[in-house]
């Protein structure tokens, strides 16, 4: 792990951030990926006070008409003042909100930044599920938008920052923003068989989008990332389905299952977004697909912390899966002492005035070696 904020210096690009670093990322995140890393990849940044106003989360709410080098201009400052620690790295998502692809479809694109920034998508039309077009839309505007802001942070940036794919969504996830979702539910039991067809066009499609963006990344940023802070020198990807929340497991085999096992195919490196204990039925049919590699646990609101949900983080880790979740230095600390940290990617949650002295931060992680049962040396 990186213990020292300094070692890293200012670039051309201005992030706190050495190509040595880069190295080291590579080396580890990789023998994580394989599974010889005997420790947690841990996640932790700082972000010092900045003068300028923070920029926005969800780039969706810079209007349309600003130039994207403004949009770029406007997060350099943001990523200047990060400091990256353990196994962190310069990141940027490209966030037009979950499930944007929906919008490429023709979806209404709903994005506001007051009184809280959010993004969501309600459906453009009524149409008969029989006749619903699903077409590649080379000149969607929204499309059009994702791929200049990626192609310009990849042109400033060249190599030393992980510009991250957009966040595409789940299939059933965008034809609900498409139909609407208690339409959608009906329709799993009144049209499966049309259901059935969307679902897998909306696969195909969401394979082409992810390649074209690909394609602008990968030259110059090393690997791919996604709207968590994964990555790798391959095609990685935190798979999602949100609606699944709301069905059984029987039709999550039916309607979701191959669309994940065709994205894990297609994948190096394929994650799952297991979000909320609604999901849970689904863990067995996850567990089952050979190339999906992790799973990212969040437990939703009201619910305990991902620390206080030891025998499913077991679970999935018995389950041959590497597990990525949000948690506490607390939580942490809980994680590595009781399953051991290897396999686990640990994203620390913490304000920036707990760990504004890089004391605190050398400290913190070398606790969590220290009680770390993964480790030989805290056996």
């Amino acid at each position: 792990m990186n213990l020292n904020p300094d070692v890293t210096g200012l670039h051309m690009s201005e992030l706190r951030f050495s190509e040595e670093d880069w190295v080291r990322v590579e080396r580890d995140t990789m023998a994580w990926w394989a599974g010889e890393l005997e420790r947690p990849l841990v996640w932790l940044t700082v972000t010092d006070p900045i003068p300028s106003q923070k920029p926005y989360a969800f780039l969706s709410n810079y209007p349309l008409a600003m130039p994207v080098d403004e949009i770029v201009a406007r997060h350099e400052p943001y990523l200047a003042a990060t400091r990256f620690f353990g196994d962190a790295f310069p990141w940027l998502w490209i966030n037009f909100g979950p499930g944007i692809m929906a919008g490429f479809l023709g979806s209404k694109v709903n994005t506001v930044a007051q009184p809280s920034e959010t993004v969501w998508f309600s459906p453009a039309e009524k149409t008969d599920i029989d006749a619903i077009p699903l077409e590649y839309d080379a000149g969607n505007i929204w499309w059009k938008r994702i791929k200049e802001l990626t192609a310009a942070l990849v042109e400033r940036y060249r190599g030393r920052l992980a510009v991250s794919h957009t966040d595409l969504g789940g299939n059933l996830d965008i034809l609900a923003s498409l139909r609407g979702t208690e339409r959608l539910l009906l329709e799993l039991i009144d049209h499966p068989g049309a259901v059935e067809r969307l679902v897998g066009r909306i696969t195909e499609l969401w394979l082409r989008y992810y390649d074209e963006q690909e394609a602008l990344i990968r030259p110059a940023c090393r690997g791919t990332s996604c709207w968590t802070p994964i990555w790798s020198t391959g095609k990685t990807y935190m798979l999602q389905s949100d609606f699944a929340y709301m069905i059984s497991p029987a039709m999550f085999e039916r309607f979701v299952l191959p669309d994940l096992i065709a994205c894990c195919d297609h994948l190096d490196h394929g994650f799952y977004h297991l979000d909320g204990k609604g999901q849970i039925a689904h863990l067995d049919l996850l567990l089952s697909i050979p190339r999906l590699r992790g799973i990212q646990w969040i437990p939703g609101d009201g619910q305990p912390p991902p620390h206080e949900w030891l025998p499913l983080l077991k679970r999935i880790r018995d389950g041959g899966k590497l597990c990525q979740v949000f948690v506490s230095p607390e939580g942490a600390r809980t994680i590595v002492k009781h399953l051991g940290g290897k396999g686990f990617l640990l994203v620390i949650e913490h304000s920036d005035q707990e760990f504004a002295d890089p004391e605190r931060v050398r400290a913190f992680l070398k606790t969590l070696a220290q009680e770390d049962i993964s480790c030989p040396a805290a056996m």
